[in-house]
């Protein structure tokens, strides 16, 4: 049989990966938001500006659901990892068996 198709959600840490790779772009965007900003500033392009300004708005917001989402799915790998016993037990402390002095 073959496998079946790993998506981006097939996982949590494939949902976090994904959720990485947005945050990636929209960084890259808003650096270029910046930089049409400050290209379009000294110009008469009000209405343009007006027009980066509510994109760089918009991609802030989007970059904070972002976060929040990376978040959540660290919350949620976290659970799993406790609810299926994931997480190796440290190790016990081994008693200090030198003789008292």
């Amino acid at each position: 049989m073959s496998s079946p198709v790993q998506t981006p959600f097939d996982s949590v840490e494939n949902a976090q990966q994904y959720v990485r790779l947005l945050l990636h772009a929209i960084i890259e965007a808003k650096q270029e938001i910046d930089a049409d900003l400050a290209a379009s500033t000294g110009a008469r392009l009000e209405r343009r500006l007006q027009a980066l300004q509510l994109v760089q708005f918009k991609l802030n917001k989007l970059e904070h659901h972002l976060q929040n989402s990376g978040r959540l799915l660290n919350d949620l790998r976290t659970l799993r990892r406790l609810l299926l016993e994931e997480r190796a037990e440290p190790p016990a402390s081994i008693p200090d068996r030198s003789p008292a002095g």
